[in-house]
């Protein structure tokens, strides 16, 4: 008599537990890091006529997920030396329609997130990092998926950490968000309304 358990307190646990682990206020469990990235981007409007940068060196659904919220996928080019994308490479395909940048932290190395945050600030860009390689990975000290707007994690089979076959993970800091996407991840409903 459990219907509810997986998705009701275990899942909250799960969530309040995971969120402490990559040093931000909030998380929301999804079905896999596909959905995470998908909810990130509605999160943050990115719809059709916006443009998303993200790199080519990730799995299909860093790039999948930009089209399937109707944006446009532009690539940056990656560093010789981490294979991540960088301020640099981002910068060179800069177009006025930007509105978000993928950071994938490619096999738990993390992009140089400084320069990109105070790029990402100067021009009223979203930052979304893509955390499915970079369970516990740390930049100066600062937690993966704890420096962008939001993070996407997979907890898919062949991932760091998993859930036992498919799984994923939204985090953010920012409250409003957290409610956008938890609505998203419940058809439509508010997390206040249920648990408080």
């Amino acid at each position: 008599n459990k219907v509810n358990y997986w998705t009701g307190q275990e899942c909250r646990i799960f969530e309040k537990e995971f969120a402490e682990f990559s040093d931000t206020k909030y998380a929301v469990a999804l079905a896999n890091g596909t959905v995470a990235l998908d909810v990130a981007l509605k999160a943050l409007d990115i719809g059709a006529g916006d443009d998303v940068i993200v790199t080519s060196r990730t799995f299909l659904a860093s790039a999948s997920s930009i089209v399937t919220a109707g944006a446009n996928p532009v690539f940056a080019d990656v560093e010789l030396d981490s294979q991540n994308i960088s301020r640099r490479t981002i910068e060179a395909v800069l177009t006025p329609n930007t509105k978000a940048i993928i950071c994938v932290h490619l096999a738990g190395w993390m992009c140089d997130m400084d320069p990109i945050m105070q790029l990402a600030a100067e021009r009223g860009i979203y930052v979304i990092e893509d955390c499915a390689q970079a369970h516990g990975a740390k930049y100066k000290g600062k937690a993966a998926g704890s420096i962008g707007h939001i993070a996407a994690w997979s907890f898919c089979q062949d991932k760091i950490m998993t859930t036992g076959g498919e799984g994923g993970m939204v985090t953010t800091n920012d409250e409003t968000l957290w409610k956008k996407m938890w609505s998203y991840k419940d058809h439509g409903k508010s997390y206040d309304s249920i648990y408080n």
